[in-house]
């Protein structure tokens, strides 16, 4: 009985010292990595660009999950990457795109725009407190008590204020007219090292003007496409004027700038090296360059930079930090704006029509109607807007007239234009029942922001405004993009998951890794992957 006893408190402790030792420690510090457009299927075609420590390491040495889902219209990268910080949908997080449209004003503004906080080193004012819900970094720093530093550096506004919170010590973007590294005001850490990158004389912003973007290595060794046809090598000249930062924003050297400016601050701030971790969150641009095709030289170009970038910064982490006391997660935003230019220049001589529906043609022929229905008392119809009609509520609200009824006759009406496939309005949206369509649109509204009624347009149909000359003409495509999301480091096992997880899954699985609470928006489980 005694041996049976022993042999029993032998085996328990065993199997508790495995279990302990299988739990895996809290990581000093964590690297999120978004890259803006990042698609699957060009990870697999380019890799002959590719090093071995670069993309090709993530992919084999990490955790990687096939597909990422963002389950709500519009997306851009300022929704995507709320969504990925927040664990929760536009519904909740409010942010619906880098732009939104202020009925009271009339006018498209900024999501982040906010008067009470002037700029450091640019004359954009803006905060994150457009965020409704908490953020990973935001947890972070409630946990911390402080004490842990969150930084965040990206090519744009929305990128950088998501990723470092409303909590973080600073957001760090590239101006649009100086090039330098900008942030705000409301975070109170210019940190130094950036503050010294700004006064280089071979800075981004040096480096960019009147720049020349040519290939990295031969074109011929781009061989993913078939369906480049020319053999010749490219160049595009970054001009001195105001849109060159603009312009260098979409090529390789904006990611060498996000990665270098990143890992000086990582090094001087020592981040990693104490009790508490610390975030360091990345934006990456991973597109193609305007007025370019998709099958082109220019995204290989593109993805074999970046490859380097990557190569680089796990060096530098490994070097430093180590990998194994680091988490790094990379997603993308889940969406690739694809250039339709050569299609059109192509097919302008054949017999196959170009379908376009008129912005402005749909906005004047809604009101028409109804003003037959409810008088000329005034405009009924505000704007169209991103695929979204506002109606003018003052008017509707001082005639006394049921928003539900309004709604529904001028969905009835659009829903008869060419090359409308479905309307949905905001009261179907709210108050109907539920379907995976309602809840598909559901969760990219807020009442703050969105209109009255949503306009699904038929594949293939080019959206135009004959009234608007800064209008930029956009085909509908209902594109399946494959974005893949990757765990490493912070002895993660490698492994290849063949399925698609939801954007939303993201957060609750970074905080549980941290041990710290999900955002207060998340309602999703931390992946059952990571789960030790």
């Amino acid at each position: 009985m005694i041996r049976i006893l022993t042999s029993l408190v032998a085996v328990l402790t065993i199997t508790s010292v495995q279990a302990q030792t299988s739990v895996h420690e809290v990581p000093k510090l964590v690297i999120g990595i978004t890259i803006d457009q990042l698609r699957g299927d060009y990870l697999e075609l380019f890799q002959g660009s590719f090093s071995e420590r670069g993309f090709k390491r993530l992919l084999n040495e990490g955790l990687v999950y096939q597909n990422i889902k963002f389950d709500f219209p519009n997306l851009d990268d300022a929704s995507a990457i709320a969504t990925i910080y927040t664990g929760a949908s536009p519904f909740y997080h409010g942010i619906v795109g880098n732009k939104k449209y202020i009925v009271a004003k009339r006018q498209e503004v900024s999501t982040f725009t906010d008067e009470a906080f002037l700029g450091n080193y640019t004359q954009d004012k803006v905060s994150p407190l457009a965020i409704k819900t908490s953020t990973i970094t935001d947890e972070l720093k409630m946990a911390s008590q402080g004490k842990s530093d969150v930084y965040s550096f990206a090519p744009q506004i929305a990128q950088a204020l998501i990723s470092s919170g409303k909590r973080g010590n600073s957001a760090f973007w590239i101006d649009d007219y100086t090039g330098k590294w900008a942030s705000t005001t409301y975070y109170k850490d210019f940190y130094w090292s950036v503050d010294q990158d700004n006064r280089s004389t071979t800075n981004f912003a040096s480096k960019v003007w009147s720049m020349y973007w040519r290939p990295s290595k031969e074109v011929s060794t781009y061989k993913a496409f078939p369906y480049e046809q020319s053999e010749s090598s490219f160049q595009h000249f970054m001009g001195g004027d105001k849109q060159t930062y603009i312009l260098a924003k979409q090529i390789p050297v904006v990611n060498e700038n996000v990665r270098s400016s990143a890992m000086t601050l990582l090094s001087k701030a020592e981040l990693g090296k104490r009790t508490n971790p610390d975030f360091l969150s990345l934006t990456f641009y991973a597109g193609n360059f305007p007025g370019v095709s998709d099958y082109s030289y220019e995204i290989q170009d593109i993805y074999s930079c970046l490859d380097k970038e990557i190569e680089k910064l796990l060096d530098e982490v490994e070097m430093t930090v180590g990998l194994k006391n680091t988490l790094i997660f990379v997603t993308s935003t889940g969406y690739y704006n694809s250039s339709e230019h050569t299609t059109s220049t192509a097919l302008s001589n054949s017999n196959i029509p170009e379908n376009k529906f008129y912005v402005n043609r749909c906005e004047a022929l809604l009101n028409m109607y109804l003003m037959a229905i409810y008088g000329r008392d005034g405009q009924w119809v505000d704007k169209f807007y991103k695929g979204q009609v506002y109606l003018n509520r003052e008017l509707i609200k001082s005639k006394n007239i049921s928003l539900q009824e309004i709604q529904e006759k001028a969905a009835e009406f659009v829903s008869e234009f060419t090359g409308v496939q479905e309307v949905y309005t905001s009261y179907q949206i709210q108050h109907g029942q539920w379907n995976p369509v309602m809840e598909y649109y559901k969760n990219g509204y807020t009442k703050e922001n969105s209109g009255d009624l949503f306009v699904e347009l038929q594949p293939g149909y080019k959206i135009v405004n004959e009234q608007d000359a800064s209008f930029k003409e956009k085909q509908t495509r209902n594109n399946a993009i494959v974005s893949p999301v990757i765990f490493f480091g912070n002895n993660i096992k490698p492994a290849r998951i063949r399925r698609t997880i939801k954007a939303t899954e993201i957060a609750p699985s970074v905080t549980y890794i941290m041990r710290i609470r999900s955002p207060n928006g998340a309602k999703e489980e931390p992946l059952p992957e990571l789960i030790w």
